[in-house]
Formats: structure tokens, C-alpha cells, sequence
């Protein structure tokens, strides 16, 4: 297939395409005319790619992990390596740290949401119990009975 129709099935520009191709994360073959001709497989190789850098991930570690890895379900091949696990998983306790990173400043982000707002923290839906059952109505006097 053309570098095009690989850009139309991925969602991936073209652009992109021959940056991967240049750094050696994607391979073409070419027609007489010069044009770049991609195997069918490039597509899951290219989704694969995507998924990598949306991990984090920079091109020349990309570079090392795709021959470990089979394209058709991501999963590892033959060639991985201990020291190749071994840099995933740093690479993975990193992410693990931004998540971390981004539920605290979704917490922050929530305090001042409610400082601004003026409303009480948020609880999760449920059945409220009598102590949360909130101030009385302006004008109304507490139930005597209780």
C-alpha cells in the first residue's frame, strides 16, 4: 500500500510516516518509480508505535523494543531480552509516578473547584445517612419530636 493509504487506515500523516521510516521504526520497499510501498502489517506496526509514544516512550527506545515485539498482538517475542524487561519496567514504574503525579493534582483541582464554588466536597451517590441530611430550610424550625 502507498504511504497515503497507511496514513488514511492509521490516522497517522504522512509526515510522521517517513520520520518512523527514517528512524528506523518502520520499513518500505520501493516501486520503480521511487514511490515508498508498505506491507499490509505496517498498519498494526504502526498503531503499535503510536501506542509506544503515547506511553511516553522516545524513538530510539521504540527502536529497541519493536523487534521484541510482535505486531499482530503486542505481545513479546523470542528477542526480548532480561535487560530489555528490565528498562520496560523502569519505564513502566515511571508512568505508574504520573499517574500518581496526576491524582494529586486532580485532588488539588477539586479543592479549589469547591473553594470557588462554594460546594461541599464530593461524596460518592448513595443513600445519605440522617447525619448528612443537611441543614434545615431557612424559616423552618428543627423537628421537636426527634
Amino acid at each position: 500500500m502507498r504511504i497515503g493509504e497507511l496514513a488514511a487506515r492509521t490516522g497517522v500523516g504522512e509526515r510522521s510516516l517517513r520520520y518512523y521510516e527514517q528512524q528506523g521504526l518502520l520499513a518500505s520497499d520501493r516501486t520503480p518509480g521511487g514511490h515508498r510501498e508498505f506491507p499490509e502489517r505496517a498498519v498494526d506496526r504502526v498503531i503499535r508505535i503510536q501506542e509506544l509514544y503515547a506511553a511516553g516512550l522516545h524513538s530510539s527506545k521504540i527502536a529497541q523494543i519493536l523487534p521484541c515485539m510482535r505486531d499482530e498482538d503486542g505481545g513479546p517475542s523470542v528477542r526480548a531480552t532480561p535487560a530489555l524487561v528490565a528498562e520496560l519496567a523502569g519505564e513502566r514504574d515511571r508512568i505508574d509516578r504520573m499517574i500518581g503525579d496526576l491524582v494529586r493534582s486532580r485532588e488539588v483541582l477539586d479543592e479549589v473547584i469547591e473553594a470557588a464554588s462554594g460546594r461541599t466536597p464530593w461524596t460518592p451517590p448513595g443513600p445519605r445517612l440522617p447525619d448528612q441530611a443537611g441543614p434545615a430550610a431557612p424559616g423552618t424550625a428543627p423537628d421537636a419530636a426527634g
